[in-house]
């Protein structure tokens, strides 16, 4: 199966910055789309930023000119810069992929739809 492990969450003030890294591991064959959600306490998830596999883009309108989402296909890696926080942004962020494994047992190609378990981020008012 495929794994995913995020780390970079952290406390932080109102304006500053934090970069968050989302790593795959795994019998991985590809990995289409990968994005960042988050969930603020009481809240449900949302979408923050999500990346295909040539480089495109789409983030949500409240974190539009602030955070920017890229990838390392090489390494299977997907990071999220987040500048200017502000305490709304508070929230777990979890990581997610989309993509095809490599099932050993049969050598079967099947997809897969992970998440990874989470990273607090806390912006300080």
């Amino acid at each position: 199966q495929v794994q995913l492990v995020e780390s970079g969450g952290g406390l932080v003030q109102a304006g500053g910055s934090l970069r968050l890294s989302c790593a795959a591991s795994g019998s991985i064959f590809s990995i289409n789309t990968m994005g960042w959600y988050r969930q603020a306490p009481g809240k449900q998830r949302e979408l923050v930023a999500e990346i295909t596999s040539d480089g495109a883009t789409n983030y949500a309108d409240s974190v539009k000119g602030r955070f920017t989402i890229s990838r390392d296909n090489a390494k299977n890696t997907v990071f999220l810069q987040m500048n200017s926080l502000k305490p709304e942004d508070t929230a777990v962020y979890y990581c997610n992929a989309e993509g095809r494994y490599l099932r050993d047992s049969d050598s079967n190609l099947l997809r897969y739809h992970n998440w990874g378990q989470g990273t607090q981020v806390t912006v300080s008012s």
